[in-house]
């Protein structure tokens, strides 16, 4: 770790993150743990970890400790798919249905219930930029908001496929995408925004154009390359020691087990490789990847994206550069709304005095245990936050850490 003090950050300040987790958290038994990892102009100014990764085994938090990163995972595969458009591969206008012939005939909500949904057809077809702005019209059956969503929870859209019998079995992104073209779609693309399984489809998307099972792609052009040795869709045997526990909050508000990580489902193979929120990870590795982001697609001689990639998938993609309080129809993301636009794979702060400092331009996104990033382009900053709590809307994480944080910035 470098002097905080090379990177402009004032170290005394900085411990008051560690304090901080430490006495509003870790005391009270809020979470079981955490790391805090700050990086500014490419070095390491502070590294914390506080509390336990298993509480039922007695293992204190380590620095390289393998965290399930959910929806943190939806960046890394907006990159993926970016690097196969600056090869000519595709274009952000492109329809869907061109690499998904069977979403030519897709259709929009009205009323009814599954199977008996009455639709209309969408007022234009559903583009690539769709999904990568979750402006497409899929949702997430999580959600408990509409009649589209309990349809995909009966359907198990997202990893399970249904059975003749009724059972679960084990489903692919190639069933996803087919069960998802007998489902209408909430809106039609381009008009709204919600969050949604359209990340995981654009996994769907790399193995089409790429040719490739995703994992491998992933692996070959973007893990590899940046030396991100522990992210993966599973734990291999040989770190399960390093694998923490996932936590939920019961209603007394207590701590309680969700993921074993001595049993965990992590520790196989999926055959549903998620892009969306399939990707365990390391504080170090994400880091890699921020770091590659804020130098412009490049990591230590090895460029995954261009320049200017990264600057237009870190714009304001939402029409007439509204903020997602306007467009918004979810009841749930990893963000809030108020001053917040939406790129290519990112959130990104549009106005600070509205989402509570910071820098506009930011970019930034979470995971459903509570995980967090930003990078600020501005301060040349990144900050990761690593914990195992769901769901992620307990806590605002996020915000306390933009106060200790960028009070600590002393140049």
């Amino acid at each position: 770790m470098s002097d905080p003090e090379r990177a402009g950050l004032d170290p005394e300040r900085l411990s008051r993150i560690h304090d901080h987790f430490e006495r509003r958290y870790i005391q009270p038994k809020k979470i079981a743990g955490a790391l805090t990892l700050v990086a500014r102009r490419g070095e390491l100014a502070y590294l914390s970890s506080v509390g336990m990764m298993d509480l039922e085994r007695e293992k204190p938090m380590r620095e390289d400790t393998i965290f399930r990163i959910y929806s943190m995972s939806k960046p890394i595969t907006s990159v993926a798919l970016m690097t196969l458009w600056e090869e000519g591969h595709w274009q952000l206008s492109d329809p869907v249905h061109r690499f998904i012939p069977e979403w030519r005939k897709l259709s929009v909500y009205q009323s009814g219930t599954h199977p008996n949904f009455l639709t209309t057809p969408p007022e234009r077809p559903m583009s690539v930029q769709d999904l990568m702005t979750h402006q497409s019209g899929l949702t997430y059956g999580f959600m408990n908001r509409t009649n589209v969503d309990a349809a995909y929870r009966k359907a198990g859209i997202g990893g399970a496929t249904v059975g003749p019998g009724g059972e679960a079995r084990p489903g692919t992104l190639a069933d996803m995408v087919e069960q998802l073209a007998e489902l209408p779609l909430e809106f039609s693309p381009g008009t709204r925004w919600n969050y949604s399984v359209s990340t995981d489809v654009l996994g769907y998307l790399v193995e089409v154009i790429s040719g490739q099972p995703f994992d491998q792609f992933l692996r070959e052009r973007i893990f590899e390359p940046l030396r991100m040795v522990d992210t993966g869709f599973h734990v291999p045997s040989e770190k399960v020691d390093r694998f923490a526990a996932n936590y939920g909050r019961g209603r007394d508000k207590r701590l309680v087990l969700a993921d074993d990580p001595a049993s965990s489902s992590y520790l196989h193979e999926p055959t549903f490789l998620s892009g969306g929120g399939g990707l365990m990870s390391t504080a170090s590795d994400y880091w890699r990847f921020c770091q590659m982001l804020l130098n412009g697609g490049e990591l230590e001689g090895h460029r995954i994206l261009g320049r200017k990639t990264i600057e237009l998938m870190t714009m304001n993609h939402l029409p007439g550069g509204q903020d997602l309080t306007q467009l918004s129809v979810g009841a749930f993301s990893e963000t809030a709304s108020e001053g917040v636009g939406f790129g290519l794979g990112f959130a990104m702060t549009l106005d600070p005095t509205l989402t509570g400092g910071g820098s506009a331009g930011e970019y930034y996104w979470g995971g459903a245990a509570s995980t967090i990033f930003w990078n600020d382009p501005q301060e040349d900053l990144t900050v990761i936050f690593l914990t195992q709590l769901m769901p992620s809307a307990t806590f605002n994480f996020r915000g306390q850490l933009k106060q200790l944080v960028y009070s600590a910035i002393i140049d």
